[in-house]
């Protein structure tokens, strides 16, 4: 049995455990304490964990941008996935943004993971073909 409620920044070390324990969900420089403090703030409500036998097995993170809704780190611990944790964790993000009136979400995955491919595809998301995501790295690090 699991549990859901929102993320604070004080899950933050075990949120990261979880992503680095993760194949295929990168840790990048705006992982960091300070942006994701911003990031929660920015975005009250939106981000959800999962406990279960007394630790964080499962997180979720969304925001939006006024119009859109963006899905971030979508992680389960190995031991506790097919337990409905990883879609209930989605559908409250999903719940969330619509109260704020934000009805189409985008997640980002890299093409090699194709584990998260096989999820998301198989919950009805749509892969997008008709546009390009360019990115642009002020200050020069290759890990922002």
């Amino acid at each position: 049995m699991y549990t859901l409620r929102p993320m604070s920044i004080a899950d933050y070390s075990a949120v990261i455990d979880l992503m680095k324990q993760t194949p295929g969900v990168s840790f990048r420089d705006a992982d960091s304490l300070d942006s994701t403090t911003r990031y929660l703030e920015r975005n009250p409500g939106l981000s959800f964990v999962a406990e279960a036998e007394g630790q964080l097995v499962g997180c979720l993170m969304s925001g939006h941008d006024g119009r859109r809704g963006y899905l971030q780190h979508l992680v389960v611990l190995p031991a506790f996935r097919r337990q409905g944790i990883a879609n209930a964790l989605v559908e409250q993000c999903l719940n969330a943004l619509q109260q704020l009136g934000i009805l189409k979400s985008h997640i980002d995955i890299f093409r090699t993971n194709k584990l998260a491919i096989t999820y998301w595809e198989s919950q009805g998301w749509k892969l997008r073909n008709d546009i390009h995501r360019y990115s642009f790295v002020r200050g020069g690090s290759d890990n922002a």
